[in-house]
């Protein structure tokens, strides 16, 4: 695979590198110092789909939301470089308890929200959170369609989905004449594998979607960190990655992991993207970095291309 192949994100017209960028981490665990550098190096090494939220980084101490979003209008501003970007956004997670879901008045008033931070004046990819289920669908898809008539937003996705209302929002978009989700935000990895093959894949593969996925490392398992219960103090969520995956099915996945990635002499991270990226249906798998180092240890993915073989050998491990 080369450095340069793009795919596109479902019906949309938008080209799209073989991975996306997670935009969590500007203002939560990286600076606006160090997250201007990173964006510097994303567009430099060919990751230029970034992917963020209105309400990265309400969760961090001190946050109300936002403060990913300012600090990509930062630097758009600075770098000018908004025409090579593809820049995806969301709606709908709660910013504040009059802030949330996906009524068309809240959509519209969300989106002219992350316009402003974003200090731009279209959206590549605008994507709903997670399912309103108090909202009809026509409603909020109708509110989706007026910005993209606008001129506000390119196309739409939907991200925290069930399969079910998935198909039900494609078929209202259908029938209705309505701009349609183009793509899919599930959680997805070589560990996480059965919520999203079982029911959303064919939905996906049916309709043309194009698929973001995110944990695509299973919260950092996957790069090879934690390998036992001691590992658990490598990072502020260290407990959790072990206590939910250092079992004898996560060991088997890494113990095919290390195989592949010696014969290739390349680092576990890249080998499990890899997998992903070869997956039918998937577009381009979330990643994410604190640092430049990270970042060219994820762009090594791109490059890697494995045999049949070795992603039966994969499959088989996560069975």
């Amino acid at each position: 695979m080369s450095q340069n192949q793009t795919r596109q994100l479902g019906d949309s017209g938008i080209e799209v590198p073989l991975l996306t960028f997670g935009g969590n981490v500007f203002g939560w665990t990286v600076d606006q110092t160090t997250s201007f550098s990173l964006l510097d190096a994303l567009v430099d090494r060919g990751l230029w789909f970034i992917d963020t939220a209105d309400v990265y980084s309400r969760w961090a101490p001190g946050n109300k939301g936002g403060e990913s979003e300012t600090i990509m209008g930062e630097w758009l501003k600075k770098s000018g470089k908004r025409d090579q970007i593809v820049l995806a956004t969301k709606v709908g997670m709660e910013l504040s308890p009059e802030k949330t879901g996906l009524k068309p008045q809240y959509i519209r008033q969300a989106v002219e929200d992350s316009l402003r931070r974003l200090q731009t004046d279209y959206i590549d990819l605008y994507q709903a959170h997670r399912d309103d289920q108090d909202t009809p669908l026509a409603e909020t898809l109708s509110a989706f369609d007026s910005l993209i008539r606008e001129g506000k937003v390119r196309a739409i996705g939907a991200s925290n989905y069930s399969a079910a209302r998935l198909q039900e929002a494609l078929q209202v978009s259908e029938t209705q004449g309505l701009a349609r989700y183009e793509t899919l935000q599930p959680e997805y990895n070589l560990y996480d594998r059965q919520p999203y093959e079982s029911e959303l894949e064919p939905v996906v593969m049916a309709q043309g979607l194009g698929v973001i996925n995110y944990y695509s490392l299973a919260s950092g398992f996957l790069s090879g960190k934690y390998r036992e219960a001691a590992d658990a103090g490598k990072s502020a969520r260290g407990q959790g990655v072990v206590d939910k995956y250092l079992n004898p099915r996560g060991l088997r996945i890494l113990d095919a992991l290390d195989a592949i990635s010696e014969a290739h002499q390349v680092t576990p991270t890249q080998v499990a993207l890899a997998w992903l990226i070869a997956r039918p249906g998937i577009t381009a798998p979330i990643v994410s970095a604190t640092s430049l180092k990270q970042l060219d240890d994820l762009t090594g993915a791109m490059q890697l291309t494995l045999t049949p073989a070795q992603i039966e050998q994969l499959n088989q491990a996560s069975q």
